[in-house]
């Protein structure tokens, strides 16, 4: 226990548990045990307090979305009294110093890790794992991983032995999206379309062998109408190519369309057609969204609500 005491005399306690790491999914069971010792204790009004090590940030959203406080030994922290009123707050390192170079990186870049995000958002839990690889497409490690991590960060439900019998995917795109977007695909290009999007998007209607998905705006105005779209963002095979069969001239300002790919072509999964247009899966389109420019974010949370209410939609 800490005790704080004001210049008049009052006074705040911090009821504290310190672990050497604490991960999201821990939160819930430490707290409830710190709140047993507070009223153990009779110690009303006192603070709840996790300490660690490293707090991810995972964690400390779900700390303070408890009503508790937090301190890592990189400097973050939030501790936030009542009586006496306090609120004091500090930003320390957002990644884990201690981890060593042969652990598995905590996060979810690279396309092993975008192909299972994407199917834990796509399909209806439960699953297996084994289930898990089969409609991802990636390896079993890779897949094991991701599992692992969305565990630790309460973003999945999994039963041991056994399937996963919840997934979060809201959390779980917004999640993926501070490590992907579509300005962070392998190979991203602007260019001008002289006659302007809605012709583009004519031409991509008509069958002419090109390996595309559409995205971003255009994309979500299918699904969740938000205002008329001004950029055409797409993945193709090669946008070099593709901007020359679709009479586009190279830019780097001003760009009315913008053509990614991967080398990896997850974009495509799950992809469907709407009225001769190729689109991609309202999953990629959310998190092309997230980090794009402009109103982007905002359409995507209109997206994100949409998927919401309509979970039937466009989940399997």
């Amino acid at each position: 226990m800490l005790e704080l005491r004001a210049p008049d005399g009052t006074t705040a306690v911090l009821v504290v548990e310190v672990k050497r790491t604490i991960a999201a999914r821990d939160v819930d069971a430490e707290l409830e045990r710190l709140i047993r010792t507070v009223d153990l204790l009779d110690l009303s009004g006192a603070v709840p307090t996790l300490v660690a090590r490293y707090l991810p940030a995972t964690t400390r959203e779900r700390v303070t979305a408890a009503g508790a406080s937090y301190l890592d030994a990189t400097g973050n922290l939030q501790i936030a009294s009542e009586r006496p009123p306090l609120f004091v707050a500090a930003t320390g390192a957002q990644r884990d110093p201690w981890r060593g170079p042969g652990r598995p990186r905590g996060g979810l870049r690279g396309a092993p890790a975008a192909r299972v995000v994407r199917a834990l958002a796509d399909y209806r839990p439960p699953m297996s794992v084994p289930e898990l690889v089969e409609r991802s497409g990636a390896s079993t490690g890779a897949t094991y991983r991701v599992v692992d991590f969305l565990e630790q960060e309460a973003l999945i439900d999994r039963r041991k032995p056994g399937p996963i019998t919840a997934v979060r995917w809201r959390a779980v795109l917004e999640r993926w999206s501070k490590d992907y977007g579509f300005d962070r695909a392998d190979v991203v290009r602007g260019f001008i379309a002289p006659r302007g999007v809605e012709p583009t998007i004519e031409s991509l209607r008509r069958p002419t062998g090109l390996a595309y998905v559409v995205t971003g705006s255009v994309a979500a105005q299918l699904d969740a109408p938000f205002a008329p779209a001004r950029l055409l963002t797409a993945y193709v095979a090669d946008p070099v190519e593709a901007a020359s069969r679709l009479d586009l001239r190279p830019t780097d300002s001003g760009a009315n369309v913008v053509l990614a790919a991967n080398a990896d072509d997850f974009a495509f999964d799950r992809a469907r057609d709407v009225d001769g247009l190729r689109v991609a899966a309202v999953s990629q389109v959310a998190v092309d969204l997230m980090t794009g420019p402009g109103r982007n974010p905002a359409e995507a949370e209109a997206l994100l609500d949409w998927m919401e209410e309509n979970e039937d939609a466009w989940r399997r």
